[in-house]
């Protein structure tokens, strides 16, 4: 298996519209079924990064050769696509998954189109369309692709009864049990990101025994309906302390566990980091989605490598002392607030005994 990029990443976020005459099955983002062309539209990145890996993972599930390749439709060169999608010398199956094609050049929407018309066998071809008017003729073209073509429809989820199918798919796919006053709690609780609705979902399947009760939710997440572990660490990295230290001292006083709280400070450093060590390298290549790429860009303003590295250092202590390794766990997440907010220039004081 070999991945390849043939261009910078990027991705827009505007929502996609449907054209009035579709001629090709119309699925889910979890609904996977492949194809010659796959069109992947929609203006939810995190429900489209699921549904492209999803789609990778049962393609190399067929075939473990499966060689990958990706495409920036935005920075397109003539010819990219038919080399990428044509037979390789030892006929391995393709897929070639493009991204950007909201910004995508003329000379893409010429040839994708062409394409369209006689794929190569054994490759498939991924267009993410994130929304907007620009490629409404290639759209058009894979919408009426009768038996070439599927579209998986990543719409944003913006209905309560929404979020809550997405969070009962996430414990069903899973095979595990939570009961429906759970369950709201959870959607409640992080109901402002498909993507922290989807992390708080597995960390409770990775993390609790047997069957999720009401009771757990309200130990493991107590708290999170008037302040999330997440907006106390993007009021910390965005550099307001005072805001980040009051919104952490509300969580507390409903009941939110310090480790959690830890662990949300923990993934979203781990990204920026990620992202700032490696400008310019592909989505693909660092293993994250372009949403995920984008947002870890905001957060890196004002940041230095040398402060993500004290406050990851910071972090990781805060880690060891709120699980038994300190006196005072309240202290050590006061201490990581402080040392985050003022972007790796507070070292934290150690937690003696």
């Amino acid at each position: 298996m070999a991945e390849r990029r043939a261009s910078k990443a990027g991705a827009s976020k505007a929502g996609a519209k449907p054209s009035a005459r579709v001629a090709i099955p119309q699925l889910a983002w979890h609904d996977v079924r492949p194809a010659p062309v796959v069109l992947v539209s929609g203006a939810q990145e995190f429900l489209a990064s699921r549904a492209m890996t999803a789609l990778r993972d049962f393609l190399r599930a067929e075939d473990p050769s499966l060689e990958v390749s990706d495409i920036e439709a935005d920075a397109y060169t003539s010819g990219e696509l038919i080399s990428l999608a044509s037979p390789s010398l030892f006929g391995e199956p393709r897929l070639v998954r493009v991204f950007s094609v909201e910004k995508c050049t003329d000379a893409f929407i010429d040839e994708a189109v062409r394409y369209l018309e006689s794929p190569p066998d054994g490759a498939t071809v991924v267009l993410r369309h994130g929304g907007g008017v620009r490629g409404k003729k290639l759209l058009d073209a894979v919408r009426a692709a009768s038996g070439v073509a599927v579209e998986m429809v990543c719409a944003d989820l913006k209905k309560d009864a929404e979020k809550m199918d997405f969070a009962s798919r996430e414990f069903r796919v899973a095979g595990r049990r939570i009961a429906p006053g759970a369950l709201r709690q959870v959607v409640a609780a992080f109901s402002d990101d498909v993507a922290e609705l989807a992390a708080a979902c597995q960390q409770l399947i990775a993390d609790i025994e047997g069957d999720i009760t009401e009771e757990t939710v309200t130990r493991y997440y107590a708290g999170r309906v008037e302040t999330s572990s997440f907006t106390v660490a993007d009021a910390a990295i965005a550099g307001r302390t005072g805001e980040a230290l009051v919104s952490l001292r509300n969580a507390l006083d409903s009941g939110a566990d310090p480790v959690p709280m830890v662990a949300a400070f923990a993934m979203k450093m781990r990204t920026m980091a990620k992202v700032s060590g490696s400008r310019g390298s592909s989505a693909a290549s660092l293993g994250l989605a372009p949403w995920q790429i984008d947002r870890a860009r905001r957060d890196l303003s004002g940041w230095t490598d040398a402060g993500l590295g004290v406050a990851i250092q910071a972090i990781a202590e805060a880690d060891a002392n709120v699980k038994g390794g300190g006196r005072d766990p309240v202290f050590a997440l006061e201490q990581m607030i402080v040392t985050v907010a003022s972007r790796g220039t507070v070292v934290p004081v150690p937690d003696a005994f």
